[in-house]
């Protein structure tokens, strides 16, 4: 039982995890071993389960539970941290003063449910690592923290950028009599996406990203991954493609393929 709880619902052993929206794998950027490197979601390297069928080139996608309960990548051995709702890896750090703190903290501890294929983390202390006497608040204590994909957009064409100019042309407000532009409305989720204003899709509150931020036609490989932040008196999204991208399939790596029975 013992085991079992350090595991934090993780298989023993190494695992891949990957995402139900995107059916991309957790991946250590470029495979590099630098602290701070950024864990994204990447298309799958190899598609065995079996150790002595699988290429090592592949193990920047492998992750494990170690002794200590910390979600680990195997290609480098390194933690995995969050730092600014990004998953990077972390080297181990010496305590520094005063702490907790950005640079020196304990590590988020992850979670996942195999019923609602959700992965949450968990913090002992606040992720925003105030400086002593700053007044903080213990409002990060009432949220709950669960990882997500981002839809990623495909790049807005000449032709979509000219039609998006025009149709703000003709619709803003214009008085010829004053020869003076309207007071501009305030901006919606809506005209973000169609063009009027830039945001990363990273940079998009959940609650406000609606259909038009769902969209995920980028012909780009890379997805990322982030932490989202829900406060219980928010209601969170329930679209169907909302809940897929909090959706996670962890799957345990074996040492030989599965024998199947014979009859006689």
């Amino acid at each position: 039982m013992a085991a079992e709880s350090q595991l934090s619902g993780f298989p023993p052993g190494y695992f891949v995890i990957r995402s139900v929206a995107t059916g991309r794998l957790w991946d250590v950027s470029l495979d590099e071993v630098e602290d701070g490197t950024e864990i994204v979601l990447w298309p799958e390297k190899e598609h065995s389960l079996v150790e002595s069928l699988r290429n090592p080139d592949a193990n920047n996608q492998v992750l494990f539970i170690d002794t200590s309960g910390a979600l680990c990548s195997r290609a480098s051995g390194h933690a995995i941290d969050i730092e600014d709702e990004r998953l990077v890896l972390r080297h181990r750090r010496p305590v520094s003063k005063p702490y907790p703190n950005a640079y020196s903290h304990p590590l988020p501890q992850f979670s996942y449910d195999r019923e609602t294929q959700q992965i949450s983390v968990t913090y002992t202390c606040d992720p925003t690592y105030p400086p002593p006497g700053s007044g903080a608040s213990n409002a990060w204590r009432r949220k709950s923290y669960i990882l997500s994909s981002i839809p990623m957009r495909k790049p807005k064409s000449l032709i979509d950028n000219a039609s998006a100019f025009i149709s703000s042309a003709v619709t803003a407000p214009f008085s010829f009599f004053s020869g003076s532009l309207a007071a501009p409305s305030k901006t919606t989720p809506e005209e973000v996406f169609s063009g009027d204003i830039d945001l990363a899709e990273d940079e998009m509150l959940e609650q406000d990203r609606g259909e038009e931020g769902e969209v995920d036609d980028s012909v780009e490989l890379v997805r990322k991954l982030r932490v989202l932040a829900i406060d219980p008196r928010d209601a969170p999204p329930e679209g169907p493609n909302a809940r897929k991208r909090r959706q996670w399939q962890v799957l345990a790596l074996r040492t030989s393929a599965a024998h199947r029975r014979v009859s006689p």
